[in-house]
């Protein structure tokens, strides 16, 4: 795990997560707890950061309800305080608006992605009403294809696990306590009932790792093209955006 033991990693993440609370005059954190390893590995880390002000919320938006299942299953777990918000409605009134729309067309990736839109809304309205940080729940794999919404699950206050790779982050839940299910699942964003991580991106997290920690040579030729391809085609979620120069 980069080297580095796990108690003494899931301690230097957690100082880390302090010290960006203090810089911000924020008092601790708002984490949305999806059911997958991710967003449980980041609320372990914070209810370490902050035990008192941490809080998870759920927001299932026409998900599947084995996802909604898992996600209590970690609050119980972690003895993580934790709201639910139902999604659902404020999901079909928003697409009855766009239908209403003149250049509105049936796009299931644009659709899928008010997802991540709304809930990041809410897990905002919560920090902003209780001064704290949005902690979000992307990881290094995730990062570098860009497999992530912008302004969806992309757009937070602090990345906890953004520097570890998948398999780190299996790792470090187990000594955090996650879950086994929750740890062995099926990656999912959760955009539609029945979708994955690697269906979606078309190759594997141990493909990619292996793309990451090994280069090119040991990955298929097609896969490294198309982990390329996202790569770049991803760029612009990974910087701020472009001020025109004067």
């Amino acid at each position: 795990m980069s080297g580095i033991p796990a108690d003494q990693l899931a301690r230097h993440i957690t100082d880390w997560l302090r010290a960006r609370a203090d810089d911000a005059g924020a008092l601790g954190a708002v984490v949305g707890i999806s059911g997958g390893v991710d967003s449980a590995t980041v609320a372990a880390l914070c209810l370490r950061a902050f035990p008192q002000t941490t809080l998870g919320v759920l927001m299932p938006c026409h998900s599947d309800p084995r996802d909604l299942e898992d996600a209590r299953i970690v609050c119980a777990a972690l003895g993580l305080a934790s709201t639910t918000v139902v999604l659902d409605a404020a999901h079909d009134a928003l697409v009855d608006a766009l239908r209403g729309s003149a250049h509105f067309a049936e796009h299931r990736l644009a659709l899928a992605n008010l997802r991540p839109r709304l809930r990041m809304t809410s897990l905002y309205y919560f920090a902003n009403r209780l001064n704290r940080l949005v902690a979000g729940t992307g990881n290094r794999s995730e990062a570098y294809v860009g497999y992530f919404t912008k302004y969806g699950d992309g757009g937070v206050d602090v990345l906890p696990i953004g520097g570890l790779l998948k398999s780190e982050v299996r790792a470090l839940a187990g000594d955090l306590g996650v879950p086994e299910r929750v740890i062995t699942k099926p990656p999912t964003a959760g955009l539609w009932v029945g979708q994955t991580d690697e269906a979606e991106m078309g190759f594997t997290y141990d493909m990619l790792e292996r793309y990451l920690t090994k280069g090119a040579r040991d990955v298929p030729a097609d896969v490294t093209a198309r982990i390329e391809q996202l790569r770049m085609a991803s760029h612009h979620k990974r910087e701020l955006p472009p001020i025109a120069p004067i």
